[in-house]
């Protein structure tokens, strides 16, 4: 497959989990021809104007998400830096003018700064801390909206970007589950931070899982397609990879185009058995049977290594975007299944 087809592909499992119609998806992508930066016919461009006539039409947050498709998979040209700086923006004018009560956080880091928005912190009436993380194509932006709603069940709520996506500067690197930990220090004071859940998906459910072998303070990790080893070991595997993840992986690990450089970093990723044998926390982990990008060997190898996992796995590719709701209210009652067995816990330890 192409670069474009791959692209338009992508946009359709993308944009359904956002809430676009496929309709409208294809409307659009009808009018792409091209992915130069400059081209008025081109993706970043085509979605950007989308994304213009809903916000001079008062639509901020389906401006956002217009955006958000503009400058996928990763801000790597002017074209789609312009689009990630609207689609924050538009998010910003959007949450203003709601009632949810979303802040803006801004943390500084030895190696970069990391943007963030939040519900529910109090220093005051400090609550158990949700954090809240997409992959390697999803910004913030994406997840927010959802922010007074766990607000609402109890949690200080907190989403925020893997390293190199979105407003996050930071490189991407074995050790990038040092962020974690290092938010957590940030948020302490206006959260429960020793009582954290992670709603990590896809390759920061990969981060979750190493800070928590290192970080008591992460209480339970709820995942979607998380990598774990093979993705990044199995020789047979890499050439199955979908062209777009393997650039976007260059990008955020800031290697050349050459391939070997790419694996040699990423051979420092995969989680050993004894690190993942040392977690016993709860972890909820969405497969997709289908998956395109991540091994079936992964949610196998938690499997067998994680006392307190659960699985729930769908008739679908990465992200399971056929399956959105059914997705996502399994991940919330596994959210809310371990905060109440940790609640017991406390009561009876």
């Amino acid at each position: 497959m192409d670069h474009l087809a791959e692209l338009k592909e992508f946009a359709r499992l993308h944009g359904r989990g956002q809430g676009l119609t496929e309709q409208h998806v294809q409307a659009v992508l009808s009018r792409i021809t091209g992915d130069r930066p400059g081209d008025p016919h081109s993706w970043a461009q085509v979605w950007t104007a989308e994304g213009d006539a809903l916000m001079q039409g008062g639509h901020p947050l389906d401006a956002c998400r217009h955006y958000a498709l503009a400058r996928f998979p990763h801000h790597g040209d002017e074209d789609r830096l312009l689009a990630q700086r609207r689609c924050v923006e538009a998010f910003d004018t959007w949450r203003r003018g709601a009632r949810g009560g979303i802040e803006r956080l801004e943390f500084d880091h030895p190696d970069g700064t990391v943007a963030a928005w939040a519900a529910g912190l109090s220093a005051d009436r400090p609550r158990p801390l949700l954090l809240i993380m997409g992959g390697i194509v999803s910004v913030k932006e994406q997840w927010a909206p959802l922010l007074p709603l766990f607000a609402r069940l109890g949690f200080a709520a907190v989403a925020t970007e893997m390293p190199g996506v979105g407003e996050n500067t930071l490189p991407y690197r074995a050790d990038s589950w040092r962020l974690l930990p290092h938010l957590l220090d940030e948020l302490t004071g206006r959260a429960r931070v020793a009582e954290t859940a992670m709603l990590a998906l896809s390759f920061s459910g990969h981060l979750a899982l190493g800070a928590a072998a290192e970080d008591p303070r992460i209480r339970s990790i709820h995942t979607v397609g998380a990598p774990v080893s093979d993705f990044f070991t199995d020789p047979a595997w890499w050439p199955e990879v979908p062209g777009i993840t393997v650039e976007t992986l260059r990008r955020l690990t800031r290697t050349g185009d050459d391939d070997d450089e790419l694996r040699g970093v990423l051979a420092d990723f995969p989680l050993t058995p004894p690190r993942l044998g040392s977690l016993d926390i709860p972890v909820g982990y969405v497969a997709s049977s289908r998956d395109e990008i991540i091994p079936r060997t992964e949610h196998r190898l938690l499997a067998l290594l994680l006392p307190q996992a659960r699985f729930k796995v769908f008739d679908d590719v990465h992200g399971s975007p056929e399956h959105v709701g059914a997705m996502r209210r399994w991940l919330v009652l596994s959210l809310l299944r371990a905060r109440l067995g940790g609640r017991r816990a406390s009561r009876t330890g």
